[in-house]
């Protein structure tokens, strides 16, 4: 029997050496260049895979806008189906001027008009007449990155797979061998990928895109299926298109690795600050108020918000069952004038159906507007309103939004209704969909039995924070939420052991 060699305390080389990550370009989209560490794959072709209306050309045109734009680097599109004039148009809306771009020899447009009425298959499929036309557009604008929409018009009229795979390879080779960025559209076939069913497989990157109705509430979802070279995500991401084009929602994030303030933010109303230690909410918590119809929940958050506006920082609000007027007339019968932080710039109230998009896209809208407004202090009323999905689903949309808040340090009171309860004294399984558990500071409101208009406010849990453990009462009058005197919550035990060091 042979003996087994002694292995050699000689290292292998290894890829740090040279250089470790590939060549990437950045496509400008927003959250895409994220899941996929750095962009597109630089000198090599991206299919970009998908039904009718989930955004492949778009997703071509920012690729290609963005890449003269902001990343000085000139790019070719070369369409089988638009003319110069109507992607114009289209580019317009997005806020490129793409006549300035041809003009200033950023942006080369090759319209190649391909009939397939008029098309016989004959002889050999030859690509050097396509090859030449593109060449010269490439040295037109000394370009790096070129968008081919699509690759069914190429290629449409062949019935030989072998042939359509070898002219496949014969042209990503050539894109390829020039070292440019390609993305070439798709659409999607019956049960495969692409419509041919080849394209997906000399591509070096390839990209889904998928747009699906469920219960009349229609999401647009993206998907890295394969990049060759390179980690990426791996799973579905949201992904909204809108007046600033498509922005992809990252929502895998959770590494649990934001950082715990030790500054705390006023509640806005003095006598809930002293049952949280005198200090109110730690910065960048997570705060619940959960309660029946009528406890007063939304006042409480429209304290909180008056608050911070006071102190100078901005305030992000969502509402999901009145509007922004509404809202803001709403508290004024309290006392706080919301309008006028409006006025200031320092409160921005967001309205939307709940009904209006799915949870994935509310989600996307909520991340566009907070990174566009950069707000210290949120607040989401009702997280109740967050219907249409499962259990599951509505827990990791929670969990992503909240994930992405702490992230940046942002102090969130969100507020949700008990239903089934006129004092929101039993809590539900509505609330156990994981709500409670994923926030730092719970709040629980409830109605007083008596009907006086007298409520009771309990802190049912406040992470790392010494705070009251007994029942406040409190009223809600034309000067605000008051507290009833007379009524003191009893303090925690840490509190009392403190005050008697």
């Amino acid at each position: 029997m042979p003996k087994k060699q002694k292995r050699t305390g000689v290292a292998r080389p290894r890829a740090s050496a040279v250089q470790k990550t590939l060549p990437k370009a950045p496509t400008g989209i927003s959250g895409f260049d994220d899941i996929t560490d750095g962009g597109l794959p630089r000198g090599r072709p991206t299919l970009v895979a998908g039904g009718p209306g989930c955004g492949k050309t778009l997703f071509g045109l920012e690729f290609l806008m963005n890449g003269a734009v902001e990343f000085n680097e000139p790019g070719v599109l070369v369409t089988f189906e638009e003319t110069a004039a109507d992607l114009e148009l289209n580019v317009r809306s997005l806020g490129y001027d793409l006549a300035r771009l041809i003009k200033d020899k950023r942006i080369a447009i090759e319209y190649v008009r391909v009939e397939r009425s008029e098309i016989e298959e004959t002889g050999e499929y030859d690509l050097e007449a396509l090859f030449i036309r593109l060449d010269d557009a490439l040295k037109s604008v000394k370009g790096k990155r070129i968008v081919l929409d699509t690759v069914e018009s190429l290629f449409g009229g062949l019935a030989d797979t072998g042939v359509l795979r070898a002219e496949l390879r014969r042209l990503f080779g050539w894109l390829k061998e020039r070292g440019i960025a390609a993305v070439i559209p798709g659409e999607k076939g019956a049960n495969t990928l692409t419509r041919q069913g080849r394209e997906e497989y000399v591509s070096d990157c390839v990209i889904a895109l998928d747009h699906r109705v469920i219960d009349q509430i229609s999401t647009r979802r993206l998907r890295v299926v394969k990049y060759r070279g390179s980690s990426h995500g791996t799973n579905e991401y949201p992904f909204l298109i809108d007046r600033d084009g498509i922005a992809v929602l990252p929502v895998t994030s959770l590494q649990l690795q934001h950082v715990a303030s030790t500054e705390h933010v006023s509640t806005g109303l003095p006598w809930l600050d002293d049952m949280f230690d005198k200090r109110g909410y730690f910065r960048g918590s997570s705060v619940l108020v959960s309660g029946a119809a009528g406890t007063g929940k939304t006042s409480i958050a429209g304290h909180f918000l008056d608050a911070a506006c006071r102190n100078g920082e901005r305030a992000l609000c969502f509402t999901f069952e009145e509007s922004p007027s509404q809202y803001a007339r709403n508290m004024g019968s309290i006392g706080i004038n919301l309008n006028r932080w409006s006025q200031k710039d320092l409160l921005h109230l967001h309205a939307a159906r709940p009904s209006l998009y799915g949870l994935e896209a509310h989600l996307a809208t909520m991340h566009r507007d907070i990174d566009e407004f950069k707000p210290s202090v949120v607040v989401v009323d009702p997280l109740s309103s967050f219907g249409g999905g499962t259990r599951n689903e509505i827990h990791a949309t929670l969990i992503r939004l909240i994930d992405y808040l702490k992230t940046l340090q942002i102090t969130t009171v969100f507020t949700h209704l008990i239903p089934g309860s006129s004092t929101g004294a039993g809590v539900d399984e509505a609330v156990e969909v994981g709500v409670s558990s994923l926030m730092d500071t719970w709040i629980l409101p409830r109605n007083n039995l008596g009907g006086n208009g007298i409520r009771n406010l309990l802190i049912v849990k406040s992470r790392g924070m010494a705070h009251a453990t007994g029942d406040r009462s409190f009223t809600i009058t034309s000067a605000g939420v008051m507290a009833e005197r007379g009524s003191r919550a009893v303090p925690s035990r840490s509190t009392l052991r403190r005050a008697d060091a």
